[in-house]
Parts: C-alpha cells; sequence; structure tokens
C-alpha cells in the first residue's frame, strides 16, 4: 500500500527564514523511512506571495487530493505548528474532509500538546540562557484569541516556578503582551530578543526587531535580537520527531 507523509506548516514567505522548516522537514523524512514525504503550506497569503515569486506550494486540501489520485491509501499529516489554535483547527478540518476516503488518514499533534511537553520546552529554554546578572531574555510569540494561546502564560509560570524570572514570554497578537513584558523589566538591563516562533520570518523581521526593540530601547533597555527560528534548534527537532514516531 502506498503511504505518504504530508509535512504541513503555516508557511513563509521569507526566504531566509525558510531554513527552519526544511530543518524539521528533513528530521521528519528521515524519521518516516517507507513513506513519501511531500510539504503543504496552510496560510493562501503565503502561497499566494510565493506563486508570485514563481514557486508554488500546494494547501492541505490539495496535496491530499493529488495523493489519492496518485493511489496513496495511508497518509500522515504531521504539522509543525507550535500549539493548537485556530491554524491547528483548519488543518484538522481539511484532513477530515478526505475521512473515508484514504483506508488510514491520521493528523499528528502540534509541538506543545500537553504538560510533559511544555515542561520539556521550558527545561530546555532554561538550558539555552545561562543566567546573568543584568540580563533579560525575552521570547516573542505570535499569540492568538483562541484558549490555546494559555500555552504561552503557561510556559512564563513554569520558568517562573523554574527560578527563572530572568525569562519573560510574550506575543504580539495574543496574552503577554509587550506591555506586560515592559512592566516586568524594572531596571535597565541587557535584553535578548528571540522569536518563539517556528521560523523568524515577517513578525521576527517587523515585530520583534521593529517596535518591540524600538519600545525596550525607549525604556533604557539595551537589545539584541536573534532571528533564530525554533526550527533550527536541534532539541526542537527531536520533539518533532517524538511527535511524528507516536503514530507511525
Amino acid at each position: 500500500m502506498k503511504q505518504a507523509l504530508v509535512i504541513t506548516s503555516f508557511g513563509t514567505s521569507v526566504p531566509e527564514a525558510r531554513g527552519s522548516i526544511e530543518a524539521v522537514e528533513t528530521v521528519l523524512r528521515e524519521a518516516a523511512a517507507g513513506y513519501t514525504a511531500v510539504r503543504a503550506f496552510t496560510s493562501s497569503i503565503i502561497r499566494r506571495i510565493l506563486a508570485s515569486r514563481g514557486e508554488n506550494v500546494p494547501s492541505l486540501t490539495e496535496t491530499l487530493g493529488q495523493l489519492w489520485n496518485d493511489g496513496v491509501r495511508n497518509v500522515v499529516v504531521q504539522p509543525t505548528h507550535l500549539l493548537y489554535g485556530y491554524e491547528y483547527d483548519k488543518l484538522k478540518a481539511e484532513a477530515e474532509s478526505f475521512a473515508g476516503r484514504f483506508e488510514k488518514l491520521t493528523v499528528g499533534k502540534p509541538l506543545l500538546a500537553g504538560q510533559q511537553d511544555l515542561l520539556q520546552f521550558t527545561e530546555k529554554i532554561a538550558q539555552a540562557h545561562p543566567q546573568q546578572d543584568g540580563k533579560a531574555v525575552v521570547y516573542m510569540g505570535h499569540g492568538s484569541g483562541h484558549f490555546a494561546n494559555a500555552v504561552y502564560p503557561a510556559l512564563q509560570t513554569a520558568l517562573q516556578f523554574a527560578g527563572r524570572s530572568d525569562i519573560l514570554i510574550g506575543t504580539v497578537e495574543g496574552w503577554p503582551r509587550l506591555e506586560d513584558i515592559l512592566r516586568q523589566l524594572k531596571t535597565p538591563c541587557k535584553v535578548q530578543l528571540l522569536p518563539l516562533m517556528l521560523v523568524a520570518g515577517d513578525h521576527a523581521r517587523n515585530d520583534m526587531a521593529g517596535e518591540w526593540k524600538e519600545r525596550l530601547e525607549e525604556a533604557g533597555h539595551s537589545v539584541q535580537c536573534s532571528f533564530t527560528g525554533l526550527g533550527e534548534l536541534v532539541w526542537v527537532q527531536d520533539m518533532y520527531r517524538s511527535r511524528l514516531l507516536e503514530i507511525l
């Protein structure tokens, strides 16, 4: 029976950020020996931008339709999404629209799908940033109006319980926000700004290195930005591999 792995990402229009997605794709492809691995992007805006540049990346619906036509009957869809949310809900609905057509169609979980994932993620973040006097680490996530946004304050709580009040979590479109971060940084210090996203794309280059950096500097902090997406980190890749191995 023909079988395929659909590695499904939101996508990015920033060429320099694509490496984060490709790094995770490579790990997942290697973990799924015997499966034909294909890529799908869920963002229609990203797909249109890429198409205008001559690159056509299919949606999940288009990919599943093509696999069916090609005679594939066992499909695993593994998202590279960070957490459950609106994008994951949309992805699940697209996959479920093919229910009954394939002999087996399985949708994997996002990276932070449960308590143990959250604690492991927190531990790795803390290990990556040894505590230093006069220095704070600020991670910027995307954020959402979805209840799954609770992952971000949960990460912050886990860090505080671990004694790492120097590592702060904020979001662009959810909660905590930049204002909450600024209130926590009571005295001027060195701040390292990093994206809490799979890729260091538009948000990292425009919001993080733009408004976030500017407002932190206005508050008296010296700021250094990092443009390393989570997908480039080996331990994050290992977590995605574990996600896939759960269902293979």
